[in-house]
């Protein structure tokens, strides 16, 4: 009979930040017996198990050492700690600390501000532009607190809205409300709510609405763009390597993320490489507080609840933004009894699973 494989011990199940030395090299603990986590200590002799060895370099500013020891990208989180339980790690919104924290209720200009620049906006409640059919506000900017990307909402009533592009950047739309189509560089593609689109670099793009009701999408661009550029004309540039560019939201293709789910969107397999879009459901509950390396932007889509910073919240609705620097410590709680239905932006980054 063939020995079944020894397992791992959980050393802990949230990962180790850390920030290493380039050019150096570090054994990473597999066994999890370690007293020097997330490091070898040789604890391991005597098992089937080895320390995993890693040089940083130049590019490894700050890295996540896996804590639970299941990770399939050793000797990194890959996520895998959130679905070691049940459950996703929850918070007691109820506690004595949490009755403390205190609910801000006015805003600047639509946005509800939180801890370390993190913010709730109102989209109705932020200054729009236009141009020809088209109604477009700027969420979240450089102005706003944002380092790595800008967020935009647009409304496009019938007919076809001007051409769009952002230069270099990657550029990823969220369709909430409306049916028309998408003409990026030349190809046309069907739109319709909760489905994701990803522009390339270079590649221009407008909305088509042969329709009464007007088209609504978010709009996020990496790295950053203050404004829409609308003086190109339609370019012939479509990339074909990547025809794959709206992915509609598809229950069948859920991940499971303990009591969560998330779908990915845009990713690397529709040919980017550094933006991710996600589309994911939370039950009724609040998140355990925790931080991510990237940079992160929600548009609640369904549900309400309450965003969590350090001694800050604010309320969640349908329609509403979050944005989230990276690093920043939160919790977002739905009171909802169906649910909570969220899409998110992250960059740079590629999974939404990864928390410390």
């Amino acid at each position: 009979m063939e020995q079944q494989r020894q397992r791992p011990r959980i050393a802990r199940y949230k990962p180790y930040y850390f920030k290493p030395v380039p050019g150096k090299t570090y054994l990473w603990c597999s066994c999890g017996r370690s007293a020097n986590q997330p490091f070898c200590d040789g604890s391991h002799r005597g098992t089937e198990f080895e320390p995993v060895r890693y040089t940083a370099t130049e590019a490894d500013g700050e890295i996540l050492f896996c804590g639970c020891k299941h990770t399939k990208v050793r000797p990194f989180c890959d996520g895998a700690h959130n679905n070691l339980k049940d459950t996703y790690d929850e918070d007691d919104p109820d506690s004595e600390a949490n009755r403390c924290i205190t609910t801000v209720i006015h805003d600047r200009d639509g946005r509800f501000e939180l801890n370390g620049a993190c913010y709730v906006g109102r989209v109705s409640g932020i200054a729009p532009s236009e141009r020809g059919n088209t109604r477009w506000r700027a969420l979240v900017t450089a102005a706003t607190g944002a380092k790595y990307q800008s967020f935009f909402h647009l409304e496009v009533s019938g007919g076809h809205s001007p051409v769009m592009a952002f230069g270099d950047a990657d550029v990823v739309l969220l369709a909430t409300a409306g049916d028309g189509r998408i003409e990026i560089s030349g190809r046309s593609f069907p739109l319709a709510p909760e489905s994701g689109i990803y522009v390339r670099p270079r590649e221009t793009f407008r909305i088509d609405n042969p329709g009464e009701e007007s088209i609504s999408l978010y709009l996020a661009v990496c790295p950053q763009a203050a404004e829409p550029d609308f003086t190109r004309p339609m370019h012939d540039s479509f990339d074909a390597a990547h025809p794959d560019r709206v992915v509609p939201f598809d229950q069948s293709k859920r991940q499971q993320m303990g009591d969560r789910t998330f779908q990915l969107l845009v990713n690397k397999a529709t040919g980017s490489e550094l933006v991710t879009q996600f589309i994911g459901t939370i039950p009724r509950s609040k998140a355990a507080p925790h931080r991510h390396l990237y940079e992160e932007t929600l548009v609640v889509l369904r549900g309400n609840g309450m965003m969590w910073t350090e001694d800050l919240k604010a309320k969640v609705g349908a329609g509403d933004f979050i944005f989230l620097p990276a690093k920043q410590l939160h919790s977002l709680q739905c009171n909802d009894p169906a649910g909570m239905l969220v899409a998110g932006v992250i960059y740079p980054g590629g999974n939404p699973n990864i928390n410390y």
